[in-house]
């Protein structure tokens, strides 16, 4: 009965996607207020039952109802409640519910906080989210339905891929997808723009709080992602350039651009058509990622489905959506009204350079996870494109683009004076080359542009710290008024602090694992001992035990620095018997910042075990870096001149006006 009422619930929410995305068209045309007031009845109804169809395939999964043959293709009576939880979005059907409920998600938030928007902009930003969710709502139904039974109810399930069965799997996909859908309602703000032919800086002030908040959760899950691929494949690495990660990479490069192309816009009202045109390339890169994942085009961790069928009508979605909104763009850009003019030099400029380089950058990603694909389709030949590839072509967009970083919050608007900026982060400059003079001190081997590329991290980071410290006279006037001024600053001032530094940050710990990273793989029997960057590890031996749904060989390894004992790190290997597959449970001991790291390879005959030991040197800055970059968009999120639904000033729904 669940699951009949959690189907009969999407086929609600499609019904009622169907009526939010015409009803308030037809009022927009006819000017009925009550008409375009449909839309946000119906997305906060809409929202309701697409969530209460996802809640009751999680109550089905919680109670192992396998009845149901998605429950029984991914779950197990004896797995533990929080990955029968996370099972839900652990496959195609599921992850799809999940992706269409956080659509209808942004689509109700706009309902509920977008008051101070035009009835005729809200409305039709709603039926541009409508027709998104009606498409994906049709895609479920027809190719991909979560709800479907089974005649004769087996009474176990087959459970999870084990692979999945971790922590980093009730985080990554969600966030993830925050991410992913929420630049829809980027893409919806600019098509609602381009139908009315109405765009000014009025509409980058409420497009840009949505970019930032899809923007924020991007970023976390892409971090997550990375730290869980880090941990849990056993293999040590962070980052593989396979290309359902490019797939997400891709709109967050594409996301930044837009973020910081808005910002021109609602400052100077400039730069009206690339905003639009960026708004709906990165959501098209979201729909272009949902494609490679589930479409059986790529073998991938990250990939669920295999089924032709449903590649082809995810295709079709995104040749409908991309085409037709590309089509829109070409048909109406011409007739906005371009905004004011800037001098190359000056915070405008700074911001274009920007866009220059994260466009280039997310250009070439592009090219080198899809030119494969095109040629196997085109030629039959199979080529791969791998991190040499990537390190060569986006590695060198990425050093102009963070050296310009400190100089665009020190040039002013319209007009800057560049050589008042460099005298300004004359300081940064200093420090970053001590770093790089004690960097070079300090090691002894490693590639010769390591230093290098560590002094440019210090530098950004610092020049983030300098733009605060102009702004509030910092050694140039009184404590006590420094401190008045800190607390005046608006927080998208500490948001863009945050932001920049988290860049410098994570460089820093790119470099330092990549170059410095230590590594030992032996064939190790109880009582033998390996020395890894100054540590030793013992190996004290293994044991058997028994899991809720998995046998598990547990080893034990002691670790001691300079003969003294330092803790223990646990391996293992587990064996899931119902899968018939085993997975590498690696461990970790943070030193600081630093990691040991210690994952099993395969175990031999005569008892030894196969151990990969790793030092990692400042890694977790690697993700320390995401975080704080979050945390500065989450600032600058809380800023009231960008809080969405803020009330604004009587002049902004007066300043949009029709284009001329």
């Amino acid at each position: 009965m669940i699951a009949e009422a959690g189907h009969y619930a999407l086929v609600l929410a499609l019904a009622l996607a169907l009526i939010q995305s015409t009803v308030p068209l037809l009022g927009a045309r006819l000017n009925d207020a009550a008409l375009m007031n449909v839309s946000r009845s119906s997305a906060l109804a809409q929202f309701l039952f697409v969530g209460a169809s996802f809640v009751a395939l999680t109550w089905l999964h919680v109670t192992s109802d396998f009845s149901v043959l998605n429950v029984y293709e991914n779950s197990h009576s004896m797995k533990p409640l929080l990955y029968k939880i996370t099972g839900v979005w652990g496959n195609h059907e599921g992850s799809m519910l999940l992706w269409v409920s956080i659509l209808a998600l942004f689509g109700a938030l706009v309902a509920a906080f977008g008051n101070n928007l035009p009835l005729s902009l809200r409305a039709h930003v709603l039926a541009v989210q409508a027709w998104i969710a009606s498409a994906f709502y049709l895609f479920i139904l027809i190719t991909s339905n979560p709800f479907v039974r089974i005649a004769n109810p087996p009474i176990e399930g087959r459970d999870l891929n084990p692979v999945l069965q971790d922590i980093g799997l009730a985080v990554h996909p969600p966030m993830l997808y925050l991410g992913y859908v929420g630049f829809s309602i980027s893409f919806s703000f600019a098509a609602a723009a381009l139908l009315e032919g109405r765009l000014d800086a009025a509409w980058a002030r409420w497009v840009r709080p949505w970019t930032l908040m899809a923007w924020i959760f991007l970023t976390l899950g892409i971090a997550m992602g990375s730290y869980w691929a880090y941990y849990e494949l056993g293999w040590g690495g962070w980052w593989f350039w396979d290309p359902v990660e490019n797939a997400s990479l891709m709109p967050w490069l594409a996301g930044t651009a837009l973020l910081h192309s808005a910002l021109v816009m609602e400052k100077r009202n400039a730069l009206k058509v690339w905003t639009i045109l960026l708004s709906i390339l990165t959501f098209s890169l979201s729909l272009l990622g949902t494609f490679l994942v589930r479409s059986g085009v790529l073998t991938s961790v990250h990939a669920f489905a295999t089924d032709p069928s449903r590649g082809v009508f995810i295709l079709a979605i995104l040749c409908v959506f991309i085409g037709g909104s590309l089509s829109l763009f070409a048909w109406r850009a011409s007739a906005l009204k371009q905004g004011g003019l800037f001098a190359p030099i000056s915070r405008e400029g700074s911001l274009v350079l920007n866009n220059l380089f994260l466009t280039t950058a997310c250009a070439t990603v592009f090219v080198g996870t899809l030119y494969p694909l095109a040629l196997e389709v085109l030629t039959g030949d199979k080529i791969s494109v791998g991190a040499p590839f990537f390190n060569l072509t986006f590695g060198p967009l990425m050093v102009p683009l963070l050296i310009a970083v400190p100089f665009g919050p020190l040039l002013a608007w319209k007009r800057g004076d560049l050589i008042a900026a460099s005298q300004r982060l004359i300081a940064a400059g200093v420090v970053a080359l001590l770093a790089v003079a004690v960097v070079w001190a300090w090691t002894t081997r490693g590639a010769a542009l390591a230093p290098l590329a560590i002094g440019l991290a210090v530098f950004v980071i610092a020049g983030a710290l300098v733009d605060v410290a102009e702004r509030i006279a910092l050694f140039r006037t009184a404590p006590a008024i420094s401190l008045r001024r800190a607390a005046g600053l608006p927080r998208s001032a500490w948001g863009t602090l945050f932001a920049h530094a988290g860049l410098g940050v994570a460089l820093i710990g790119i470099v330092c694992e990549t170059t410095w990273n230590s590594e030992h793989i032996a064939a190790m029997k109880p009582g033998d001992s390996a020395k890894v960057a100054g540590y030793e590890f013992k190996f004290d031996g293994a044991t058997q035990r028994q899991g809720p749904n998995y046998r598990e060989l547990l080893t034990k390894f002691s670790v001691s620095a300079d003969g003294r004992a330092i803790g223990a790190m646990t391996p293992s290997k587990r064996t899931f018997t119902t899968r018939g597959s085993s997975t590498t449970e690696a461990a970790l001991m943070s030193r600081g910042v630093s990691q040991l790291y210690i994952s099993l390879g395969d175990i031999a005959a005569d008892g030894a075990v196969t151990v990969r030991i790793y030092h990692k040197p400042f890694v977790l800055l690697i993700w320390f870096g995401p975080v704080l970059m979050a945390l500065g968009g989450l600032l600058s999120l809380s800023d009231r001149r960008l809080r969405v639904g803020a009330p604004k000033p009587a002049r902004a729904p007066r300043a949009l006006q029709p284009a001329e």
